[in-house]
C-alpha cells in the first residue's frame, strides 16, 4: 500500500445498531474496489472485519477494526464497531480516531436506539456524520418512512442525496441522485450475483419529487456559506461547483447529514458510498485541523496542527493482544508523520522506543509501509510499555494528547478458575484483556479476598470468559459477589468478662470491667478508652485489652461480620500479681465482647449505593416503580439535555445485574453509575435471612 499525503485520507467510523449491516458496507467495500477477491459474510464468519474467533462464532462484532480501502487516489480508513452496546467502550476509542462517523440504518426497521445513541457520540465529540439506509432490498424497507423518522428525532440535518426506485412490484430497483439528477436502475450484468447498476434517465413521475429534494439541498449548502446565501437570496442560480462547496462546508460543520441508500450485501449503493466519500467529505486536515494537547514541558495548553511539518504526536486509541502474535497498538497521528526505524518517545511511561516495522492494518492483516503521515491511522508491534490512551510523539517536543473517556463499568461480578492452582494464571490472563479492552477492570475484595470483574454488561463478561477459555486455555466461572455487611450495637451494656486458668506452675489470670455502647461513627470499627482509677488493672495491660477488642470486632455476634461503631471502655478489674499476663488480659476482654454484645441490642448494617439513572423521561414511573421494589429512595430528579437524571439510593445487594434491567426498561436508552454511599441497618426480614444464610455456609 503507497503512502497517503495528508489531504487524501478520510477516516470514517461506521457505526449503528446491532444488525443494520456496518461489517457487510465495509466487506462491500473492499471487494468493490479489489482489495479482496471475494465477498465475506458475517453469517459465514470469514469477513476481513470480523477475525476474532468469539466474532465469527457469535456472527457479530465484538471488536473495532481498522479497514483501509484505496479509492480514486483517497485513503478510506474504514473503523469498523461492534452495535452490541456492551461494546461501548469500543465505540469510544473508534470515535477518538476518526473525523466523520457513517452511521448506518435498517431500511427495514428505521432508526433504531443504536441509531440514536451513534447520533448523540457524535454530537458529543463534534464530528460530522453521514447515513446510509441500508437493506432496501427488503420487501418490508420504506425509505420515506426510515427519512421521516430520522427528521424528527435529528432535525433539519438530515438531507437525501439519494432516493430509491421501486419497481412495479414495489421491489428496489436502483435510485436517483437528486444533486445529479441521473437515475441508476438494475440491470443484468458481470458481478457476483449477475446484477449491476447502470446510468438511466429519471423516470417522469419522480422529475417533482427530486427537483424538491434538490433545492432542499441547495437551501442546505447555501446556509452553510455567507457568499452563498447572498446569492440564493437573490435568487441567483448556483453551479454545481457551488453547491458541493456549500455542502462540503455544510457536512463539516454538522449543519448536513448525507444520507444515501442502497442494499450492500448485493453491492447496491457501495459505489456511490465511496464516491460520496472522497467528492463530499472533507480531508482529515480539514476535519481537525488543529488539536489542543497539553505540552509536557510546561504543563501548558498548546496547540498541533494536522501537518506533516509539525512535530510528531499520535493517540492509541486501540491495543490488541494475542498470545501467539503479541501486543499490537493501533494510532492516529495527530501531527507531522512516522517513520520506520526511528525512535519515539511516550509521555505517559516515559520511555523511549525503537520501532523496526510499521504497519497498516486491515483486519488481522498487517501491511508493511515505509512512513505514516498525520491524519492516518497504523500499528505498532512490540512495544514493551505502550497502552491504549498513550501518546507517543517527538521526544524534542513532547505532548500529551487528550484522552478516551470510556465508559463506567458497572456491572460487577466475583470471578473464580474451575480448575485450583489456575489463580496467577489467571491474573496474568486478565491483565493481557484489559490491554485490549479498557473498560473491563479488575480488583481483590480484601475483606471477602474475592476477586472481582467489571464490565458494561452481562454479555460483556461472558464474552470475557470465552476469551480466558479459547485465548489463554483457562475455564473460569462468574458468581455474585458476596455483600460486606457489618454489624453494630443499639444498646449499652456493662459486662464483666473473666480469664482464669490453673495448671501447674504460673497460672493465667485476668479481670477486666467493660462497657460496649455505639459510638457514633460508622466509619471507624471501634474506640478504645480506659476509666480505671486506683490501679485496679496495672497501665501495662491496656494495650492487651485493646488488643482483644481489635480481634473480637473482625467477627460480630450474630453472623459473622465486622463490627463497626463500638465504644469500649474498660472501667474497672483486677489482676493477680504472679499469675496475670498480657494473653489472660486479651482472653478476658474476648470474654466480654462474646457475652456482652448478644444483650447490646446488636444488628446488621447493609452497604447503601448512591445511584444515578440517566434515561429519556418517559420511561421515568418505571424507573421509580422498580427503585421502589429494590428497597430505593429517591432523592431527587434533574433534567440534563433530552434526559432526565434519577439520583437515589438503593441497598448494594439489590443493584446485581441492574444494567440488564435498566436496559429492558428503557430500550437500551438509559444508563446508570453505582459508588457505594455508607451503610445503614437492614429490615429485620433481611437480617434474618443474612444470619440463616451465613448459618448455612458454615
Amino acid at each position: 500500500m503507497k503512502t497517503y499525503g495528508t489531504g487524501e485520507v478520510r477516516n470514517i467510523v461506521v457505526l449503528g445498531h446491532s444488525g443494520c449491516g456496518k461489517t457487510t458496507v465495509t466487506e462491500s467495500a473492499l471487494f468493490f474496489s479489489g482489495a479482496t477477491k471475494r465477498f465475506g459474510s458475517t453469517a459465514e464468519g470469514n469477513t476481513v472485519s470480523d477475525y476474532d474467533p468469539e466474532e465469527i462464532k457469535r456472527h457479530v462484532s465484538i471488536q473495532t477494526s481498522v479497514i483501509p480501502v484505496e479509492w480514486k487516489g483517497t485513503k478510506i480508513n474504514f473503523i469498523d464497531t461492534p452495535g452490541y452496546f456492551d461494546f461501548v467502550g469500543e465505540v469510544k476509542s473508534s470515535l477518538a480516531a476518526a473525523d466523520v462517523a457513517l452511521i448506518v440504518v435498517s431500511g427495514k426497521a428505521g432508526p433504531e436506539v443504536g441509531t440514536e445513541k451513534a447520533w448523540d457520540y457524535c454530537e458529543e465529540m463534534g464530528i460530522p456524520r453521514m447515513i446510509l439506509v441500508n437493506q432496501m432490498d427488503d420487501e418490508n424497507a420504506d425509505f420515506n418512512r426510515t427519512l421521516g423518522q430520522m427528521r424528527k428525532k435529528f432535525g433539519k440535518a438530515i438531507a437525501p442525496f439519494q432516493i430509491p426506485l421501486r419497481d412495479d412490484d414495489g421491489k428496489f430497483a436502483g435510485f436517483i441522485n437528486c444533486i445529479e439528477r441521473y437515475a441508476r436502475i438494475i440491470t443484468a450484468g458481470d458481478s457476483p450475483n449477475g446484477k449491476v447498476l447502470a446510468d438511466a434517465e429519471v423516470p417522469d413521475i419522480m422529475s417533482g419529487e427530486v427537483e424538491s429534494l434538490r433545492n432542499m439541498l441547495i437551501e442546505a449548502a447555501a446556509e452553510a456559506d455567507d457568499e452563498l446565501l447572498e446569492k440564493f437570496f437573490n435568487d441567483e442560480e448556483l453551479t454545481e461547483e457551488e453547491i458541493y462547496k456549500g455542502l462540503n462546508e455544510g457536512i463539516n460543520q454538522g449543519l448536513v447529514a448525507p444520507v444515501l441508500c442502497g442494499a450492500v450485501n448485493l453491492h447496491y449503493g457501495t459505489k456511490v458510498l465511496m464516491d460520496t466519500i472522497v467528492k463530499y467529505i472533507p480531508a482529515s486536515n480539514v476535519c481537525r485541523p488543529v488539536i489542543e494537547c497539553i505540552d509536557a514541558k510546561t504543563n501548558e495548553l498548546t496547540e498541533r496542527k494536522c501537518d506533516v511539518n509539525e512535530p510528531f504526536s499520535a493517540l492509541v486509541f486501540k491495543t490488541i493482544a494475542d498470545p501467539y502474535i503479541g501486543r499490537l497498538n493501533m494510532f492516529r497521528v495527530m501531527s507531522g508523520k512516522i517513520t520506520k526505524d526511528s525512535s519515539i518517545y511516550n509521555v505517559q511511561k516515559d520511555t523511549v522506543e525503537k520501532i523496526s516495522k510499521l504497519y497498516v492494518c486491515r483486519g488481522k492483516e498487517q501491511i508493511e509501509v515505509n512512513e505514516i503521515c498525520a491524519g492516518d491511522i497504523g500499528a505498532l508491534s512490540k512495544l514493551s510499555n505502550t497502552s491504549t490512551n498513550d501518546t507517543l510523539c517527538s521526544k524534542d517536543a513532547p505532548v500529551i494528547l487528550p484522552q478516551i473517556e470510556f465508559p463506567a463499568s458497572v456491572h460487577t461480578m466475583a470471578i473464580s478458575p474451575k480448575t485450583k492452582g489456575d489463580e496467577d494464571k489467571i491474573s496474568a490472563a486478565l491483565a493481557k484483556l484489559k490491554e485490549e479492552d479498557p473498560t473491563i477492570k479488575t480488583k481483590v475484595d480484601a475483606e471477602t479476598k474475592q476477586s472481582l470483574v467489571l464490565g458494561i454488561g452481562e454479555q460483556h463478561l461472558e464474552i470475557l470468559l470465552s476469551k480466558l477459555k479459547n485465548k489463554y486455555k483457562i475455564e473460569a466461572e462468574l458468581s455474585e459477589p458476596i455483600v460486606p455487611y457489618r454489624e453494630m450495637i443499639k444498646g449499652r451494656v456493662e459486662i464483666r468478662g473473666k480469664y482464669k486458668k490453673q495448671s501447674g506452675g504460673h497460672g493465667q489470670y485476668g479481670d477486666v470491667l467493660m462497657v460496649f455502647e455505639p459510638s457514633g461513627d460508622l466509619t471507624t470499627q471501634y474506640v478504645f478508652e480506659e476509666k480505671i482509677f486506683g490501679g485496679s488493672v496495672p497501665k501495662q495491660y491496656f494495650p492487651a485489652v485493646e488488643k482483644g477488642i481489635q480481634e473480637c470486632v473482625q467477627s460480630g455476634v450474630l453472623a459473622g461480620y465486622p463490627v463497626v461503631g463500638l465504644k469500649a471502655t474498660l472501667t474497672d478489674g483486677s489482676y493477680h500479681p504472679v499469675d496475670s499476663s498480657e494473653m489472660a488480659f486479651k482472653m478476658a476482654t474476648a470474654t466480654a465482647f462474646k457475652d456482652g454484645l448478644p444483650q447490646a441490642k446488636p444488628t446488621i448494617l447493609e452497604p447503601i449505593a448512591h445511584v444515578e439513572v440517566l434515561a429519556p423521561e418517559k420511561y421515568m414511573g418505571d424507573i421509580m416503580g422498580d427503585f421502589n421494589k429494590r428497597r430505593g429512595r429517591i432523592l431527587k430528579m434533574d433534567p440534563i439535555g433530552k434526559n432526565m437524571n434519577i439520583v437515589a439510593e438503593v441497598p448494594m445487594k439489590e443493584m446485581f445485574k441492574y444494567c440488564t434491567d435498566l436496559r429492558s426498561m428503557t430500550q437500551s436508552r438509559g444508563e446508570y453509575t453505582c459508588e457505594f454511599e455508607r451503610y445503614e441497618e437492614a429490615p429485620m426480614e433481611v437480617q434474618q435471612a443474612v444470619i440463616a444464610a451465613r448459618k448455612k455456609d458454615a
